[in-house]
């Protein structure tokens, strides 16, 4: 009959800490989701990639032919 009281984790903002507000979430507010969008606009936050080499080990062409006149 009686529930087990759980604790809920409260979202905290992935720049300052601070509990989200609904508003702004993930974030606690819009300075904080201006600091993030800043930070992927300026490259601070990068997706690391790596150039995949063919079986005989050269680098995929970009799809731009060399036409020889």
């Amino acid at each position: 009959m009686n529930k087990p009281i759980r604790k809920t984790a409260t979202m905290r903002c992935p720049i300052c800490r601070e509990a989200t507000d609904v508003a702004f979430k993930p974030f606690c507010s819009k300075r904080c989701a201006d600091i993030d969008l800043n930070r992927w606009l300026t490259g601070v936050y990068a997706v690391p990639v790596k150039e995949e080499e063919d079986e005989d080990g050269t680098r995929p062409s970009d799809g731009i032919e060399e036409r020889n006149e």
